[in-house]
């Protein structure tokens, strides 16, 4: 993994860009939601709630290998809160991140382990929480929570 991760990125039109990640990896177009922007693609707030997500499951995923769990996928649905500041300004606040596994915890015997550890491999979920709370649940397939 490149330490450094460089990204292009540039305006397309009003606040529509393309972030281009290199020539191994077809462009992004992003945008802002209406009505500031078209809404012709996903807008930076998202792109937070993604990549902190994405990293939380990677993670998750590689702590299960780790301990040769098998825990039948994983999935999440993610949010963030935005409020104003005390300027007025727009900032997000909080994320919280819900992950599903498709076994149940009966069927994972070192699953404790797992939760213990999976958040510490997680690079991004790890350096937003220096500014924004980051809250994760963890439910297997029966809608047991683990963590």
């Amino acid at each position: 993994m490149d330490a450094s991760p460089t990204i292009r990125i540039k305006q397309v039109e009003g606040y529509r860009f393309e972030i281009d990640f290199g020539a191994l990896l077809p462009a992004l177009a992003v945008d802002e939601a209406p009505p500031i922007g078209g809404g012709e693609g996903p807008f930076p707030e998202q792109i937070l709630v993604a990549g902190v997500t994405n990293c939380l499951c990677a993670s998750l995923v590689f702590a299960l290998g780790k301990y040769r769990q098998q825990a039948g996928g994983v999935s999440a649905t993610a949010s963030c809160a935005v409020t104003r500041n005390p300027e007025g300004r727009l900032r997000i606040t909080a994320i919280d991140v819900e992950i599903a596994l498709g076994a149940t915890a009966a069927e994972m015997d070192r699953v404790d382990r797992v939760m213990e550890q999976f958040e510490r491999f997680c690079t991004v979920s790890e350096s937003v929480k220096a500014g924004i709370p980051v809250a994760v649940s963890v439910y297997d397939s029966g809608g047991a929570k683990l963590k």
